[in-house]
């Protein structure tokens, strides 16, 4: 793209061009007439924001002498500026009218011949004027039409790509919703009926466990779907959100022994007590796959500004569960702590448990 000269650059080439053409016709004779065509050279500083008043401050240098260069200048500016034809056409007429006449005597003879073709002459020099500036306008016009058919193309891909969005949305929606919630209900009923056919107290306890946590699960799942079916651009928002309040029945219904050590003042973010949530949530999930049969020790607390979490679980006593996996917990729980403005570590410890560990401060910095 071309860079444009400035618009102070251009009116001062207009008022050099202008003075150039009052030095050509200079006549130390006629003061009053020089006068005037050094006035209309100096106006054209006003022909952007008063287009008709520049071109009327002009005009009396066209019938008084021969420096036409600024009325035509201001002729130009007036067709690229204003829409009206009428009066486009009617001050090129009065150029061409006033380039013809000489005052303080005015001859205006139509029946002469040179006259004719003296104010023909000047009705295309005016015309041309106006024509070029009719041209310059309408290349303007047309910019910004192709501007605005550039906007709304963008647009209609955008709003394409978004229906796009919301298709795949839909069908991963319909997809989870035909799996998962299908096994899931299936898991709920057999641990239902277990529950109610089973003797031994352990079996019912743990049935009753397995039946909850299949419940809570498809519950969380009609929230995701929901989240996926939603092709609008409005957020649509998961409610209820976990809290520091739910840790403890988190612990209690994870299916491992815990024991939980909460310190936590009131009042953090929400996006703090979610990350906490999820953390702990994580960790014990990791626990029960990896480590079957381990004692998983949940430390919260805060100091220095900070919240830490600590979750260490101890060596299992049974073959890890071949449960499927994507592996990729800890790394969400990592960028979740960057986001906020933490770290997390893990690892395993000497005594063939594992550790995972996230700072997070107390207020959300994002």
């Amino acid at each position: 793209m071309t860079r444009r000269p400035s618009p102070l650059l251009v009116d001062g080439v207009a008022v050099a061009m202008a003075l150039l053409d009052v030095w050509a016709h200079w006549d130390i004779d006629e003061p009053v007439r020089m006068a005037c065509a050094l006035a209309a050279a100096v106006a054209l500083l006003l022909r952007r924001p008063q287009p008709l008043l520049t071109f009327l401050l002009t005009l009396p240098a066209v019938l008084l002498s021969d420096s036409v260069f600024a009325c035509l200048a201001a002729l130009y500016t007036l067709a690229s500026l204003s829409r009206p034809r009428a009066l486009l056409v009617v001050c090129a007429l009065a150029f061409a009218v006033s380039d013809t006449t000489s005052l303080p005597s005015p001859q205006l003879d139509l029946t002469r011949t040179p006259t004719l073709i003296a104010l023909g002459y000047s009705s295309a020099t005016a015309a041309a004027a106006v024509f070029l500036g009719q041209l310059v306008r309408t290349r303007r016009d047309l910019s910004l039409r192709l501007a605005e058919i550039s906007e709304a193309r963008d647009h209609q891909q955008l709003l394409t790509a978004q229906a796009v969005l919301a298709k795949e949305r839909a069908q991963l929606a319909r997809e989870m919703h035909d799996v998962v919630s299908h096994q899931v209900s299936l898991i709920a009923v057999r641990a239902g009926a277990l529950q109610v056919g089973a003797g031994d107290p352990d079996t019912r306890q743990a049935a009753a466990t397995i039946r909850r946590l299949s419940v809570q699960t498809l519950d969380e799942l009609r929230h995701m779907v929901g989240v996926l079916r939603a092709s609008s651009g409005h957020p649509t928002e998961l409610t209820p959100q976990p809290a520091l309040s739910d840790i403890r029945r988190l612990a209690d219904n994870c299916g491992i022994r815990t024991e939980l050590r909460m310190a936590l003042p009131e009042g953090l973010p929400p996006t703090v007590q979610r990350a906490v949530y999820r953390t702990v949530q994580e960790a014990l999930t990791n626990t029960r796959k990896h480590a079957p049969g381990a004692t998983a020790h949940i430390d919260l607390s805060h100091a220095d500004g900070a919240v830490r979490v600590r979750v260490t679980n101890t060596a299992p006593t049974q073959p890890p569960l071949p449960l499927p996996g994507a592996h990729h917990g800890l790394l969400g729980l990592r960028q979740r702590a960057e986001l906020l403005g933490g770290t997390m570590t893990s690892g395993p410890t000497s005594d063939g448990g594992y550790e995972l560990c996230v700072v997070l401060p107390a207020q959300d910095t994002r």
